[in-house]
């Protein structure tokens, strides 16, 4: 059983290079550079500043609670403070359907958006926010049906009010377009523009920022709120952002073609057989409830928690048994980044610098610690790091090569930091911001530290510590469900320091509160 399909990491980034128009010869002749952004916002070189997180939110409601619109109205209280969002991804669930963006993100947000009190008004093709609203794709942006379960919900309803009003799954007709629902709604849709004989126009008005690579997307927040491509820059008081797309460098690599390898093949082939059982007995169990009683309705939704769960587990199985020797990693996004890194140290201005996107390098939630996904991020973005230390280290001293990297995926919120491995991901700060309307998952058994073997032969070695962590607590009727997001004030100085102000919005037998969790800084 399968309810979402992942496009392959070729056509994630052939898509979207088509849709933003990727190097075409209008955007090369005004010497455009795609990946940058600036805020058109007359204090963005004040040094002291504080900004908003969320991710991991497009769920609507659940059984009876809607946790996306609680958590944007703790917001409101915060937003009259803070010059920016940033969103960590999976802004739409389950595969990123342009059907949900009305009630999974204009109706939850709708204080946000210009027009917002018509929000059933407004088009999520052209949304325009009051404050800066920057994310980064999640998978489930990128997901669609798969060919079966898309004729089945054209066809057939059975399935689809199962579906929906039993595992509230917002599935829908169809999938994201392999993630141009969330590119429509976010990104610069270059590809329609050309379409209507407007592209030197609209680059002419909308791209006429002067950076020191070139002209980029001038960002203008109650007019013109997009973003240039699926990753990008952009500069405020003084410290570097970088939003990436972890969906094309999350692969993991394939498995060993010795014995070794082919044992680990039959043990993934066989854990795959028991999730696909779990989850066919699951759906099964579910059947047999309703979700108009409240008791059975709380029932359903851990059930649906646990599909999903599943579901992830044999996603990342078969990313596994599927892997070979021409796998594509997005070498060309971490090359940008490896890059912009270096340029970053070498300008005395950049006081920090900021990287966001979905997967989690580090992480102690149940579900994600250990994926191989996981995995191979910490991999990759690590070996980019790597190559930044030995490029500046003269310049960086004893400093960190990113002073904070914020991530969802993980729906929790936790805060880590790693310890001094002598790599360049070492002494980072790292806050997992996915819980703010998804389902809540629960910490790992193993407890808050993580290790790992750096040879084969090497005994285990830690790497990172898990100082605070907020997700699914408890058992049947006293099970709490803490949404969450973060509040970050950027401090005047350099190096910079920031105060993380975690606020939650807890679900607790059929009932909601509000609070906000002890300041800390990092």
């Amino acid at each position: 059983m399968r309810f979402v399909t992942d496009p392959a990491t070729a056509i994630k980034i052939q898509k979207m290079q088509e849709r933003v128009r990727w190097g075409s010869p209008e955007i090369q002749t005004r010497g455009i550079d795609q990946t940058r952004l600036i805020l058109a916002d007359e204090q963005n070189d004040v040094p002291e500043f504080s900004f908003l997180v969320i991710g991991d939110s497009g769920s609507g409601k659940h059984q009876g609670h809607n946790p996306q619109r609680r958590v944007a109205k703790q917001m409101l209280t915060q937003w009259d403070e803070c010059r920016f969002i940033l969103h960590t991804g999976d802004v739409i669930y389950l595969v990123g359907s342009s059907e949900f963006y009305p009630p999974n993100f204009i109706e939850p947000y709708r204080e946000f958006l210009v027009g917002g009190e018509h929000y059933k008004r407004l088009s999520y093709e052209q949304m325009v926010f009051k404050l800066p609203f920057l994310p980064v794709p999640g998978n489930h942006d990128y997901y669609d049906l798969p060919v079966f379960l898309g004729a089945i919900a054209q066809l057939t309803y059975p399935l689809r009010r199962l579906l929906q009003s039993r595992l509230e799954f917002d599935l829908g007709w169809h999938g994201s377009g392999q993630g141009k629902a969330y590119t429509q709604a976010f990104i610069d849709p270059l590809w329609m523009v050309e379409m209507k004989g407007q592209l030197g126009q609209h680059l002419d008005r909308h791209y006429s920022a002067k950076t020191s690579t070139g002209r980029c997307l001038q960002y203008e927040p109650g007019h013109f709120t997009r973003v240039p491509n699926r990753y990008y820059s952009f500069c405020y008081g003084g410290v570097d952002f970088f939003a990436l797309d972890s969906n094309t460098f999350n692969e993991p690599a394939p498995l060993p073609t010795d014995s070794a390898g082919d044992e680990y093949r039959q043990v993934l082939q066989a854990r795959r057989r028991k999730v696909e059982a779990e989850m066919q007995a699951l759906v099964t169990q579910i059947e047999t409830l309703s979700p108009t009683q409240q008791e059975e309705a709380d029932q359903i939704d851990d059930m649906r928690v646990k599909l999903q769960q599943l579901e992830e587990v044999q996603i990342d199985i078969d990313k596994q048994l599927t892997a070979d020797q021409a796998i594509v990693v997005d070498t060309e996004q971490l090359n940008w980044l490896r890059d912009r890194l270096i340029d970053s140290w070498r300008n005395p201005e950049v006081r920090g610098r900021v990287l966001f996107f979905h997967h989690p390098p580090y992480v102690t939630e149940a579900t994600k610690w250990q994926q191989a996904q996981t995995l191979a991020v910490r991999s990759r973005l690590r070996q980019v790091l790597d190559d930044v230390k030995a490029a500046v280290g003269d310049i960086a001293n004893d400093q960190p090569i990113v002073n904070l990297v914020l991530n969802g995926h993980a729906h929790c919120f936790e805060y880590l930091r790693t310890v001094d491995t002598g790599a360049g991901d070492a002494n980072v700060n790292w806050i997992v911001c996915g819980g703010s309307g998804y389902s809540l998952r629960r910490q790992r058994m193993e407890g808050p530290v993580l290790t790992e073997r750096f040879r084969v032969f090497s005994n285990e070695t830690t790497v990172a510590k898990s100082h605070l962590f907020v997700g699914r607590e408890g058992q049947g009727s006293r099970k709490r469900r803490p949404y969450s997001f973060v509040r970050i004030d950027v401090q005047a100085g350099n190096p910079v320091k920031f105060v993380v102000r975690p606020f939650v919005s807890e679900w607790y037998r059929g009932e909601w509160s509000d609070r906000a969790l002890t300041p800390f800084t990092i």
